[in-house]
C-alpha cells in the first residue's frame, strides 16, 4: 500500500508530465516557436487546472532539458537551439526494432563516459561554474526526487555542452529525452539520493580538475550503478528486460 507522501510524489510528478506534455503538443502543432514567449503563469495554470508550483516544476524541467530559457523580468521563452525533448524519431526507431531499455542506456553509457572525457579537457570556467551549482542543488532537494531530477538531468546536460561538440550533445538530449519517463518513475523510489549526489560530485570535480580519465571512470561507475537500479526496480504495469550480466546493487539512483 502507498503511503501519503508516495501519493503525493506520484500526482507531482503526473502534474509535471502534463505541463510538459502540454508544451510539446504547442511547439509540436505551431502555435509555438523558436523563440516564442510562453504565456503568463497564471494563465498557463488556469487552462491546465494546477497550481503555479506544479506548472513550475514542468516548465523546470523543461528548461532543464533545453527546451525553455527563462530570462528574469522577461519571462519564459521556447529556445532557439536545436530540440532537446523531441525524441519521437528515436521512440519511433525503438517501436519498429524493439529497442530495449538496456540497450539505450548502453548507448547513453558509450556516449556521456566520452563526452565527459572531452568535458575535462574543454570545459570552460562558467561550465564549472554551472556544474557546481547543480551538485549544491542536488544536495539541497535529496528530499524532493522530482526536483532533484530537474538539477541531475541539468547537470548532464551542462556536461554535454561542456564537451564542445553539439553533435553528442543532440545525440546525448535525445537519448535522455527517451529514458526520462522511467527515470521520472524510479526516482521517487529513490532510498539513497545522497550516494547519487556524491557520485555527481566526483563526476564535478574530476572535470574540475582536467582530468579526461577520471571524469570518464566516475561517469562509467555512476551510469552502471543507476542502470542496475532501475533494471532491478519494479515498474507498475511496465516490465523492464534487465541488461546482460548486470552487476548487483540494491541502490536506487537516478542517472
Amino acid at each position: 500500500m502507498k503511503s501519503p507522501t508516495q501519493d503525493g510524489a506520484t500526482n507531482h510528478s503526473q502534474l509535471t508530465m502534463q505541463v510538459v506534455d502540454h508544451v510539446r503538443d504547442l511547439i509540436s502543432s505551431g502555435e509555438l516557436k523558436p523563440g516564442d514567449r510562453l504565456p503568463p503563469e497564471r494563465e498557463l495554470a488556469r487552462k491546465l487546472k494546477i497550481s503555479r508550483s506544479s506548472l513550475r516544476a514542468g516548465i523546470g524541467f523543461l528548461s532543464a532539458m533545453g527546451v525553455l530559457k527563462s530570462r528574469h523580468g522577461a519571462g519564459t521563452f521556447v529556445s532557439s537551439g536545436p530540440p532537446a525533448l523531441d525524441s519521437s524519431s528515436l521512440t519511433v526507431l525503438g517501436a519498429l526494432h524493439g529497442f530495449l531499455p538496456w540497450q539505450m542506456f548502453e548507448a547513453r553509457l558509450v556516449l556521456e563516459a566520452n563526452v565527459a572525457a572531452l568535458a575535462a579537457e574543454r570545459a570552460t570556467g562558467e561550465h564549472i561554474a554551472e556544474l557546481a551549482e547543480e551538485v549544491a542543488e542536488m544536495y539541497a532537494f535529496m528530499d524532493d526526487p522530482q526536483e532533484y531530477l530537474i538539477h541531475d538531468v541539468r547537470f548532464h546536460r551542462t556536461i554535454s555542452r561542456a564537451a564542445g561538440n553539439p553533435i553528442l550533445a543532440a545525440l546525448m538530449e535525445t537519448i535522455t529525452a527517451s529514458l526520462y519517463d522511467t527515470r521520472r518513475i524510479t526516482v521517487d523510489h529513490a532510498v539513497d539520493l545522497k550516494e547519487s549526489a556524491e557520485m555527481h560530485r566526483e563526476i564535478y570535480r574530476a572535470i574540475r580538475s582536467r582530468n579526461p580519465a577520471a571524469a570518464k571512470r566516475a561517469m562509467e561507475q555512476h551510469l552502471n550503478m543507476a542502470r542496475t537500479a532501475q533494471a532491478t526496480e519494479p515498474l507498475k504495469d511496465v516490465e523492464t528486460p534487465a541488461a546482460p550480466t548486470p552487476t548487483p546493487d540494491t541502490t536506487l539512483l537516478p542517472a
